[in-house]
């Protein structure tokens, strides 16, 4: 398979998490120091090799669009200041790098979400990245960026991968759980980004119930047959389109493997979550400013 060079960021979610503060600001501009958390995860996809990153949104989010944007006016005004690398650092995207943006129209889930994609994307195989979920960009080893190994594991392998990270007994049920293929054995210690067959998932287990402790972070690498399914998925309980009933069908009949995270995660739609990363991400840009 080719190397995966188109990303879908959804980003038509109200943040209900995050309210009253993401009632009038969208909660993936919401500051991570002083940057947007979106523009971690933009950053991210570039880095990884992506070109062409699909913004999923609503009329609501076309503030979002805008920081992507130039504005030219402000441009001006601090270029005639003398202010020319505030400038500069502020069109920070890469020339070859393009964003483009498609409203979802209905809130039917993440499912949805992707799927409204498609007429984008095409018949590229393509990347996800939810913005909630901000990876620690300041001590993963290049070496070991955990999308661009998953995506050259997806070029190399030929399974659709997602990435999980071992979490606490007591976080569990806060997320999707991976069920291991029973010919996988894995170890407890995770020093190194590994990939390997899933046999399917579990949403939001009790700990009893738990199949295993690799709780799915917000990065896939998805072959383009998962537009298909996502087509053929019937609405669940809710009325939404769920992305996980489409991983199902996908590994039903190609497999999908997960990969290990290395470092760490934050859930920038969590108060106390987005909080901690807050304090986390300000502190590294100002060690970075000495």
């Amino acid at each position: 398979m080719k190397k995966i060079t188109h990303a879908v960021i959804p980003v038509a979610g109200f943040g209900t998490r995050m309210l009253p503060l993401s009632k009038a600001v969208p909660k993936e501009l919401l500051p991570l120091g002083n940057r947007p958390a979106i523009h971690y995860v933009v950053e991210e996809a570039i880095a990884a090799g992506i070109k062409h990153i699909v913004l999923v949104g609503h009329a609501q989010k076309s503030a979002i669009e805008n920081y992507f944007d130039i504005n030219a006016e402000l441009d001006n005004q601090l270029r005639v200041k003398g202010k020319d690398a505030l400038a500069d650092s502020l069109n920070w995207l890469p020339e070859d790098v393009t964003i483009s943006t498609i409203r979802q129209g209905k809130a039917l889930g993440l499912g949805h979400a992707v799927l409204a994609a498609r007429p984008i994307i095409g018949q590229h195989d393509f990347a996800v990245l939810l913005p909630d979920v901000v990876l620690d960009p300041f001590t993963t080893d290049l070496k070991n960026d955990n999308l661009a190994f998953m995506l050259a594991e997806f070029a190399k392998r030929g399974h659709s991968q997602i990435l999980v990270e071992k979490v606490a007994d007591e976080d569990v049920s806060k997320y999707g759980i991976a069920k291991l293929d029973e010919n996988v054995s894995f170890e407890n210690s995770i020093d190194t980004n590994v990939s390997f067959k899933v046999a399917g998932f579990v949403e939001k287990p009790s700990l009893a119930e738990a199949p295993s402790r690799l709780a799915v972070v917000g990065r896939y690498a998805f072959s383009n047959q998962i537009f298909d399914y996502l087509a053929d998925t019937t609405a669940s309980v809710g009325g939404e389109i769920q992305l996980t009933d489409a991983i199902d069908a996908l590994i039903s009949q190609q497999g999908v493997e997960v990969t290990t995270m290395l470092g760490c995660s934050y859930d920038a739609g969590d108060m106390r979550s987005y909080m901690q990363a807050f304090i986390y991400f300000a502190e590294r840009q100002l060690d970075g400013d000495k």
